[in-house]
């Protein structure tokens, strides 16, 4: 009866400090989940800005989780799942969904940004397999295949200066381009050549 108690716990005690930080970058990207749901609702560009600074802060708690781990050197197959799953949240759905709620509403926007999550969690179970080949039996990856899914961040960015500028919504930069009923928002691309340059062969040293 005692060992089946232990049981529920056991994965917990697993957690490397590390583990901890990386679940703070889950939780960031789910709050930037709500943040945007609430926006949907109320229509206050601070629910913006709120998702936006979630991702921010989602970053640096990735950042932390990986010098933590090279600092106590411990890493685990698990950690490695964990900071992919908190990734694809984070700077994979999170700028999705954000770019949805500032206005990139349309058929073929969907698509894009559909597109672009599909490369994120396509670069990252890419990089999963990978790894162990790509740091030649040191244990370190000397450089990444494809631009890291944390610089999607950039398009928070720019999503962000837009949501202050009040182009959001039917204001959105760039307007939008109707096609046989489909509606594309130019800007919805810089999604597109995110996403591409996520499944690219271009290497991107690792510092």
């Amino acid at each position: 009866m005692d060992e089946q108690k232990k049981k529920p716990f056991s994965m917990i005690r697993e957690f490397h400090l590390a583990d901890w930080f990386t679940l703070g970058n889950a939780v960031c990207g789910v709050g930037a989940l709500f943040s945007m749901m609430t926006y949907l609702q109320v229509g206050e560009p601070r629910h913006v800005y709120y998702a936006c600074a979630l991702v921010v802060a989602a970053l640096v708690f990735d950042v932390l989780d990986g010098r933590i781990a090279r600092w106590r050197n411990k890493s685990s197959a698990l950690g490695r799942e964990l900071d992919s799953l908190a990734d694809v949240i984070s700077f994979g759905v999170v700028p999705a969904v954000i770019g949805y709620g500032c206005g990139m509403q349309g058929l073929i926007d969907r698509i894009v940004l559909g597109y672009f999550v599909a490369c994120g969690v396509s670069r990252l179970a890419r990089y999963n397999v990978t790894a162990e080949t790509l740091s030649e039996g040191t244990g370190k990856v000397k450089y990444f295949e494809g631009t890291p899914i944390p610089t999607s961040l950039l398009l928070v960015v720019v999503l962000w200066v837009a949501t202050w500028q009040g182009a959001i919504g039917e204001d959105l930069w760039f307007g939008a381009t109707k096609a046989l009923h489909f509606t594309l928002h130019p800007l919805a691309l810089m999604f597109a050549v995110s996403g591409s340059l996520m499944i690219s062969r271009i290497r991107i040293p690792k510092l």
